[in-house]
């Protein structure tokens, strides 16, 4: 089963996660942060993608998943992440879960999984 969200570009939903982020009152600059944790991307790759408009296939088929995205567990849009089985999804899943921690608040360090 192939989801919407796969074919849409990640800069079509970045201005969700930095107005959710910056609603809760933290600093947006953290979402910049945990993404590129998570997909071992530099700052100026992920705005390379961010412009070009990148599929969200595309963006983590040519990132290198951070080992520490394995710790990431808990529940977004009900759904467990650790029990996601379509890899992409969880990929996905692993992106918004960063960005709810953001938002609420956490430390980065716990946020990092360091």
């Amino acid at each position: 089963m192939t989801h919407k969200i796969f074919d849409m570009p990640v800069a079509d939903v970045w201005p969700h996660y930095l107005a959710k982020v910056e609603r809760k009152g933290q600093d947006t600059a953290l979402v910049e942060t945990v993404t590129c944790w998570l997909t071992g991307y530099s700052p100026a790759d992920l705005a390379h993608h961010l412009e070009a408009r990148t599929s969200f296939r595309d963006f983590f088929a040519s990132a290198t998943l951070n080992p520490g995205a394995a710790l990431i567990t808990g529940s977004i849009c009900g759904y467990k992440v650790q029990e996601i089985q379509a890899p992409l999804m969880q990929k996905i899943r692993y992106l918004d879960k960063l960005v709810d921690e953001v938002a609420k608040g956490r430390p980065l360090e716990k946020i990092l999984r360091s």
